[in-house]
């Protein structure tokens, strides 16, 4: 049981209740409710007039990660701990892990975009990777169940705000990096530097598997390197997808495997060859990953595919001008009908990446309705604005109440037509204002199958 406490209503008798100013809340202001609750240690950083002892320190976030550090992570030095970081394709890698070794008979868990994921249970988190203390807690309680592996999406934001400050990985990944985040990070380089940091924290005898095929990947540098790709270690040389499974041959070290997987497009390809990587580097046989290949799916929201009539509905978290640009080619180069694209971008997020996602959709589309995202803070309309910015096609409309884009999007669909709707994947609201309010795309997609 951890001692520390940084949520006054969480507080318990004889927790110490560590005081945290964040973004919008100041745990300061929540030292004599934490009290109430039964705390019976105060860390500040202000000086106190309260009935409890405390202790006034310079940064109370840096206080908490290094007690965390100092008297929990050494609990953690039994557990295979696995790390993926990089823009696209974290949870659909994490989460093939996570149900491949369930297949295998093996105890693991789940923290990442999705939630966390242990035995049956599944709940809900607020960040792909949350902060330090609730991070420390899930590993704890996943110990405590005795489990084995632990498979966790490492944002950038994680690694730049130290959350995973002694978590160390026996695997850690890259998977690749495109325009993103960049309300955050300050360009393109702070960011890829951020993901690099993931190498700070691989065991001494812990492996470093990247993607060749991606550039930025000779960046990455460990002295147990391996790689996936067109010319990596394990070499993809053949593949042929459907609208429902895709063929894959592979080789490494001289053998040669094929395997039929139960994902589309030519980045899921990627996202299975880097999770059977990783899992072959925790001693688990190529030939064993291959045997239970068939009974392992992509997650939710994550190219999920619903049939309409003699058509299909996509829904994806592409959020991304790559992962836009990758999966409109994807269902094109299947050459069956049109691929009608539905898709909006976030507010209070990098700006700069909207007239990207514009042009990328329509110069690749059949048809494009602009829609809201998630537009939080800012105006839907402005936010459309931005992305149609000095679009010269006139393959699209803007239709900003996106159940409406969605339902219009459905009357567009004909025989063997994709209609793809991109940005919010598994999510099941929709942030406008500071309110979340229920929306399920997949949800609005089966309530207008006619």
């Amino acid at each position: 049981m951890i001692k520390y406490e940084t949520d006054s209503r969480l507080v318990t008798k004889g927790k110490t209740f560590v005081a945290i100013k964040g973004y919008t809340v100041d745990g300061h202001d929540y030292i004599n409710q934490a009290i109430e609750n039964g705390a019976t240690f105060i860390i500040s950083e202000k000086d106190l007039d309260i009935t409890v002892p405390y202790l006034k320190v310079k940064d109370t976030e840096k206080y908490i990660e290094q007690k965390l550090e100092e008297e929990y992570s050494s609990n953690f030095k039994d557990l295979k701990i696995i790390g993926v970081t990089g823009t696209n394709g974290k949870t659909t890698t994490c989460y093939l892990i996570y149900q491949m070794l369930k297949e295998l008979n093996k105890k693991a868990a789940y923290i990442g975009t999705i939630g966390f994921y242990l035995n049956d249970e599944i709940r809900e988190l607020p960040n792909t990777t949350p902060d330090i203390l609730s991070l420390y807690k899930l590993i704890m309680e996943a110990k405590e169940k005795e489990v084995e592996y632990i498979i966790m999406e490492v944002s950038s934001h994680a690694l730049s705000l130290s959350r995973i400050a002694g978590i160390n990985f026996d695997v850690a990944a890259f998977t690749n990096l495109s325009q993103d985040h960049l309300d955050f990070h300050k360009d393109m380089i702070d960011y890829l530097n951020a993901k690099k940091l993931i190498i700070n924290h691989l065991k001494q005898k812990g492996t470093l598997i990247v993607n060749l095929d991606e550039e930025t990947s000779k960046e990455f540098i460990f002295k147990n390197k391996l790689t996936i790709g067109k010319n990596g270690d394990y070499k993809i040389t053949n593949y042929n997808y459907n609208p429902d499974s895709t063929d894959l041959e592979f080789t490494f070290k001289n053998n040669t495997y094929k395997v039929k997987t139960n994902l589309i497009n030519e980045f899921n390809i990627y996202n299975y060859l880097m999770s059977l990587a990783i899992l072959n580097n925790l001693d688990i046989p190529i030939e064993n990953i291959i045997k239970i290949t068939n009974k392992v799916y992509p997650p939710r929201g994550r190219c999920e595919t619903i049939k309409v009539n003699d058509s299909y509905a996509v829904i994806d978290y592409a959020h991304t001008p790559d992962a836009v640009e990758k999966i409109i080619k994807a269902y094109k180069e299947l050459n069956v009908g049109k691929v009608i694209t539905v898709l909006g971008c976030g507010g209070d997020r990098d700006p700069k990446k909207r007239p990207i996602m514009g042009d990328i959709a329509t110069s690749l589309s059949d048809k494009v309705i602009f829609t809201s995202d998630n537009p939080r803070t800012e105006d839907p309309k402005k936010i459309l604005e931005d992305i149609t910015k000095n679009n010269k096609s006139t393959n699209y409309e803007v239709i900003v109440d996106r159940e409406k884009a969605i339902i219009k999007g459905i009357s567009l669909l004909n025989k063997n037509d994709f209609l793809l709707i991109l940005g919010k994947g598994h999510e099941d609201y929709q942030i406008i204002g500071t309110e979340k309010i229920h929306f399920d795309d997949a949800e609005v997609v089966r309530n207008n199958i006619n």
